[in-house]
């Protein structure tokens, strides 16, 4: 299916970039398109990858044109069926094919192992792949973010033969893949611009279990109102933090440090020290662990220990900007309200009793629009809020929909409501013990500018 030449429209996204890299390590071809430069578009041009800036069909490399059985054109939705290039390309025959279905060539020429879910994807399978790492297995991994401890979201692996893959639900992505092991970490409703329902975004989630291979396993968190629909032969698991096949036993808390047991089918693995010790990881290290073990691979207790101790976690997943004595600062990307509840849940439990501020940038006005009152409820867990303006994304304006929405619900006194280049003068005049930064947009953008005024990066 894919050619001896790949371009990429759209090549700077974090999803794109691991196949960009991905198809470099094989010797291929590879450029690609993008609205503006960046830091990874720079990196990847580095590595080999010819990237334009400039949508005109002029602007693709000559030997990209005129060709298209030499060519495969990989895409993603957040592009405009218009765009010049896409036109040109599928009016003269070329093959264009969606990221996702790249990522389906792969599963069904490897054991892929596929984590899915509203919330915990990234984190899951960058756990799943560094575990594959650290105990000899390793896998060829596509992650959807720059896992810290190796600069980048591929790992890669001539030998393995599984794959790791975040499986994202967004224009029904992953209904391309054929899992081997297929994880369901959350079906809390999203994206409702795409499927307009609870219903239909569960039904999704269905027809995502009904891919999984003969043979292959399906590991469910436990209470989800999600209806599998697996075939006969595939084996289905739960687990969560407290039940399930898999779940933990004796949490420990202590100085910074958390800990637990593992309870899985017929094992007991004790002394799981977190390396980034936040509880909601509690439960996406029993859901990688438990994909890894599904595998039937002998993974010996040390190696899950020694893993789980020395992962750092994906950039922008509970990242560090300020660790000093008496204030810190945490960067998450939660942009549902349910894992805006979940990084501030965190925070607390692990700094209890201390003031915590939460500057908090909305992703997508229809997502803004459709859970205004469940932000509202979770930044009210605040001492103090900071909120800014909406990022659109891929979004036009929706009449009527604005941050206010949210502000106008939130319960804390202590909130205010700003531009986003106000933000650092704003933490810089506050008295912050722990501020944490969250949303899928730019506004992590503003996070050296913040630390230099204030601190050091810890």
């Amino acid at each position: 299916m894919i050619k001896k030449k790949i371009y990429f429209a759209g090549a700077g996204g974090i999803g794109m970039a691991a196949l960009e890299r991905y198809f470099l390590s094989k010797g291929m071809r590879v450029a690609g398109y993008d609205r503006t430069p960046s830091d990874l578009t720079s990196a990847l041009n580095d590595e080999g990858v010819e990237i334009t800036f400039d949508e005109s069909v002029e602007a693709i490399p000559a030997d990209f044109r005129g060709c298209p059985d030499e060519v495969t054109v990989v895409y993603t939705p957040a592009l405009p069926d218009s765009h010049p290039q896409l036109t040109y390309f599928r009016d003269n025959g070329y093959e264009v094919i969606k990221r996702a279905a790249v990522l389906g060539a792969i599963t069904r020429d490897s054991k892929g192992l596929c984590f899915s879910g509203t919330h915990g994807k990234t984190t899951t399978s960058s756990m799943a792949a560094h575990l594959m790492h650290t105990c000899g297995i390793g896998s060829n991994a596509f992650l959807g973010g720059v896992l810290r401890g190796y600069g980048s979201n591929l790992m890669l692996s001539a030998t393995s033969p599984y794959s790791v893959i975040e499986a994202d639900e967004f224009d029904r992505s992953f209904h391309h893949l054929l899992p081997y092991v297929a994880v369901v970490t959350a079906t809390d409703p999203d994206h409702l611009d795409i499927y307009g329902t609870e219903e239909a975004y569960l039904e999704s989630f269905a027809h995502f279990t009904e891919l999984i291979k003969s043979g292959g396993k399906l590991l469910l968190h436990t209470g989800l109102k999600l209806k599998p629909r697996q075939s006969p032969g595939v084996e289905v698991y739960t687990y969560s933090r407290d039940e399930g096949d898999f779940h933990a036993a004796n949490i420990r808390r202590a100085e910074g440090h958390l800990s637990f047991d593992l309870v899985a089918p017929g094992r007991t693995i004790s002394g799981i020290d977190l390396g980034v010790p936040v509880d909601i990881n509690i439960e996406n290290a029993i859901a990688a662990i438990g994909a890894c073990l599904l595998t039937g691979e002998d993974i010996s207790d040390d190696n899950i220990c020694k893993a789980m101790a020395t992962f750092q976690g994906a950039k922008r997943r509970f990242e560090f900007w300020l660790r000093e004595p008496g204030r810190a600062i945490i960067d998450d990307y939660a942009h549902h309200p349910d894992e805006l509840r979940a990084s501030i849940t965190s925070v607390k439990a692990l700094y209890p009793g201390r003031r915590l501020t939460v500057a908090f940038q909305p992703h997508l006005y229809s997502r803004t629009r459709d859970f205004a009152p469940q932000f509202a409820e979770a930044l009210s867990m605040a001492d103090s809020v900071i909120l800014l303006d909406i990022y659109p994304a891929r979004e036009e304006p929706i009449e009527g929909v604005t941050s206010k929405i949210i502000f106008d619900r939130i319960s804390t006194p202590d909130k205010i409501m700003i531009p986003k280049e106000n933000l650092t003068e704003t933490i810089k005049s506050r008295n912050f013990e722990i501020l944490l930064t969250a949303g899928a947009g730019d506004i992590c953008a503003s996070l050296p500018a913040i630390v230099d005024a204030v601190g050091h990066k810890g």
